[in-house]
């Protein structure tokens, strides 16, 4: 095809050969990092974070597979027609060899000139005459012919440059998308003489394109939701918990009030609200109810449970059910509920006029006993985790307390880090602190404290009860 020229612009000099192999060089290299990246980004689909990421990782390769391909053209220049040669075998339809094709229009003698990449994208026979420009519509999408009309209008009448996509029909009935750059050429006395393009196949970037978008859409959909049932939870947490910010003392009726403190330690920022509670009741009977427990899952859906527990709890202790028969019962509700989940639970009942607690436990941290500078952990009676088994059976357990004893009650995962035994062993070793510490609140604190700042897997539910003088 002769060269694109205008009266009034000389042809561009090609670039140095040598710089253009140091273009593709880098540009190789750069393919070789970003693939290599693109492989250990999970494919199963599940999470919309590694879908919007595998993306754009294809995107970025379809673009710099296209970039490689044109320098390539650009280093070797056009090649020399050999008519007398037999055809080599045409690429797929993929391949970027097949991606760009040029054409030209001659308006004086009604010519056109073909690349033989134009043919392959448009699916024509290489032997078969090029299309002018009035053909051009009939192998356009017919709803994308008003904007190609247009576009060939304005660089033939008005000298403007082309530059826009429309999607063609190929004769085996396959949609593709071209993008087309082009100008008018001007002979001498500055009047349009010829049009030139330059069609680029861009039906696989488009779909990169298109997965990147909906992939963005999918995520922030995603992020929005589980903004929305984080709020939900953390108000349905609030509404059911006590809304303690400080110590709390019972009205009992009694002679030996419990002075309360609690709190709950949330897990980082973007962790999910979890199913943990902490509970403190004054019953008919001048009884106090103290339970704290967690049940297993996050969100809306493990709140909504706690709610539900936490209510039956309340419900069964103000009727007067015992620690152990109202694990029981709780035991078979869990197991009851459309979506069975487990949970443990720790459940007190405190006798004032007597000073002992009643307590029984299903799958939970025993309670820690802090007494006169010395702290031990009570011998838990049986109990499954709720859920476990519809027919298990609860034990119970009764201490007696005296003026001055200070009660902990946690959920799983006070001490990040450690396991079991270490966290109940530094836990005992405040005994001596919490001793000296005149109120809950201030117990508390220690132990808040000597919890650390580490990050936690999960929200914990904490509560210290004080027997009073």
């Amino acid at each position: 095809m002769p060269p694109h020229l205008s009266a009034d612009r000389p042809a561009a000099q090609p670039p140095p050969r040598g710089a253009v192999e140091a273009l593709i060089t880098q540009t190789r290299r750069l393919k070789g990092d970003v693939d290599a990246v693109r492989r250990d980004v999970p494919g199963d689909g599940a999470d919309p974070q590694e879908r919007w990421q595998r993306a754009l990782y294809d995107l970025a390769l379809h673009q710099l597979n296209d970039l490689d391909e044109h320098l390539a053209q650009l280093r070797d220049g056009p090649a020399d027609p050999a008519p007398e040669a037999p055809p080599a075998p045409r690429p797929a339809p993929e391949s970027l060899l097949s991606r760009v094709g040029s054409a030209e229009w001659n308006l004086l003698t009604d010519e056109a000139h073909w690349s033989a990449e134009l043919y392959e994208i448009l699916g024509r026979d290489p032997a078969g005459a090029p299309l002018t420009l009035d053909e051009l519509p009939s192998v356009v999408a017919e709803e994308d012919r008003p904007r190609l009309t247009a576009m060939v209008t304005g660089c033939l009448v008005d000298g403007r440059r082309i530059d826009g996509e429309f999607r063609i029909v190929r004769p085996d009935g396959e949609s593709r998308t071209v993008h087309m750059m082009g100008e008018p050429v001007l002979d001498g006395d500055g009047s349009t003489a010829s049009m030139w393009a330059v069609l680029r196949d861009v039906s696989a970037l488009r779909r990169s394109q298109r997965a990147v978008s909906e992939t963005r859409d999918s995520l922030q959909r995603h992020r929005q939701r589980a903004q929305t049932e984080h709020r939900l939870a953390v108000e349905l947490q609030e509404a059911v918990l006590p809304p303690w910010r400080g110590s709390l003392r019972l009205p009992h009726q009694g002679p030996q009030p419990l002075d309360l403190a609690a709190r709950r330690l949330p897990p980082p920022a973007p962790a999910p609200v979890g199913g943990g509670w902490y509970d403190a009741l004054e019953l008919p009977d001048g009884e106090t109810l103290l339970s704290v427990g967690d049940l297993t899952g996050h969100g809306v859906a493990a709140t909504s449970g706690m709610a539900m527990l936490l209510g039956a709890l309340r419900g069964m202790a103000m009727a007067g059910t015992r620690p152990g028969r109202l694990m029981s019962w709780l035991n078979q509700l869990l197991d009851a509920t459309v979506q069975p989940a487990l949970g443990s639970a720790l459940c007190c009942r405190y006798r004032p006029a007597t000073r002992t607690l009643v307590w029984a436990q299903a799958g939970h941290p025993a309670p820690l006993l802090f007494r006169d500078g010395t702290g031990h952990r009570l011998d838990a009676p049986k109990g499954l985790q709720l859920g476990a088994s519809p027919g298990a059976a609860y034990g119970e357990a009764e201490v007696p307390l005296e003026a001055g004893d200070v009660l902990l009650l946690h959920t799983g995962g006070l001490m990040p880090g450690d396991d079991e035994e270490t966290a109940v062993r530094r836990l005992l070793d405040l005994a001596p602190r919490l001793g000296a510490e005149r109120t809950a609140q201030d117990c508390l604190r220690t132990v808040v404290e000597e919890s650390g700042e580490a990050a936690r897997e999960n929200e914990v539910c904490v509560l210290v009860a004080k027997v009073m003088a």
